[in-house]
């Protein structure tokens, strides 16, 4: 599933890129207001996709703490929802950046 993902960005890249092209009036480029609506919606999805892999990490590694030791179940969650908090609000303030620009 790894090796499909630089595809597809790949893909939507060139599919923002042309589409400004094909469906021009004129020969003039993708407006500045435009590009920068383009970049910030990217960013998002980067955004999302990383907080999304790194709180799938966590919490993968943190049941795997507790299943290899259960008694220390309550000083492994603890840290590992203060974790996923923080990744969720680094998600949330790039939500809230992108609709405020």
């Amino acid at each position: 599933m790894s090796k499909k993902i630089p595809v597809i960005l790949a893909f939507i890249l060139f599919a923002l890129l042309v589409s400004s092209q094909a469906f021009a009036q004129g020969s003039a480029p993708m407006s500045d207001v435009a590009l920068k609506y383009v970049s910030y919606f990217f960013a998002l999805g980067l955004a999302v996709y990383g907080g999304t892999q790194a709180q799938s990490k966590a919490a993968a590694v943190a049941l795997e703490g507790i299943a290899r030791n259960p008694a220390a179940a309550d000083k492994i969650q603890t840290p590992m929802i203060l974790g996923l908090a923080l990744m969720e609000s680094l998600v949330i303030f790039a939500l809230i950046s992108t609709f405020l620009v």
